[in-house]
């Protein structure tokens, strides 16, 4: 019988940010592959556990995999870690469990900390929808592309970013993102832990020191959202539009009033269609 792939969260700063069942699993695993094994020994040293260790990271995860599906086939149970969070998140991950799904062995996630999650949660920005983007490409043309998304996006959006880049990104959101409202967080759940909030120019005015791993909340482009809204009721004949408001609660002479501002004609016009 073929072993299980763990997928383990591990603290993102305070090291206890950890769950019971985690501690449990990396105990009881035969091996830990680890995004950086010098990072991680800092980890199980905190709590007392010992069991080998295998690099497993974004420049040697091609090569990585196929030794561990064996050691997987074989019935040993592996966790998966990165530095700090979920792992597969913008870390290495992806390509074993795509590997482990087709050769049919069991992945099992073992939630907990997500950097993006607690960002977003503290953001006081919309949290119904939201788009990640994880790290922005270096490349001029890629990036030049997702700059122009996140410019349109409408729902709130997610960005990670690295310390010495901080300040490169933040210069290019600035002219594209006018006065929508940006947080930065850094050093989640640490001693430095910081949220700046305001405009990116604002931002930009009192940042001083690009400490630590970021998280870059955006507001969503309303304009965005409310031109495609008109457009689509536009678009709509007027029967379309009366079942559209019709599905949002409106009485029927709400709904013949909103039809009417939103064509541009009189009441009594829209009135005369239903009646024909």
């Amino acid at each position: 019988m073929s072993g299980i792939l763990y997928l383990v969260a591990t603290p993102i700063g305070n090291l206890e940010d950890i769950t019971f069942r985690a501690i449990k699993i990396l105990k009881e695993v035969d091996l830990i592959a680890a995004e950086d094994t010098r990072h991680t020994l800092k980890l199980l040293n905190h709590y007392e556990i010992t069991k080998p260790l295998i690099s497993y990271h974004r420049h040697n995860e091609d090569i990585k995999v196929e030794g561990l599906i064996e050691k997987l086939k074989e019935g040993k149970n592996i966790a998966l870690v990165s530095d700090a969070g979920t792992p597969v998140i913008s870390d290495p991950g992806e390509v074993i469990v795509k590997v482990a799904i087709e050769e049919n062995i069991q992945v099992v996630p073992i939630p907990g900390a997500c950097a993006l999650i607690n960002a977003l949660i503290t953001s006081g920005l919309d949290t119904k929808e939201f788009s990640f983007y994880g790290f922005i490409s270096i490349n001029k043309k890629l990036r030049k592309e997702k700059l122009e998304e996140i410019k349109k996006e409408n729902r709130t959006i997610i960005l990670y970013e690295a310390p010495h880049k901080i300040l490169s990104t933040l210069n290019d959101l600035e002219s594209i993102l006018e006065s929508r409202k940006v947080i930065v967080a850094r050093e989640l759940t640490k001693i430095h832990e910081e949220f700046i909030r305001g405009t990116v120019t604002e931002i930009l005015e009192k940042y001083k020191e690009p400490k630590g791993e970021h998280i870059i909340i955006i507001e969503g482009n309303p304009i965005k959202q409310d031109t495609d809204e008109k457009q689509k009721i536009n678009e709509m004949t007027v029967e379309e539009h009366y079942k559209y408001y019709e599905k949002q609660g409106f009485s029927k002479n709400e709904i013949i009033k909103k039809i009417a501002k939103d064509k541009g004609v009189t009441k009594n016009e829209i009135y005369q269609i239903f009646i024909k």
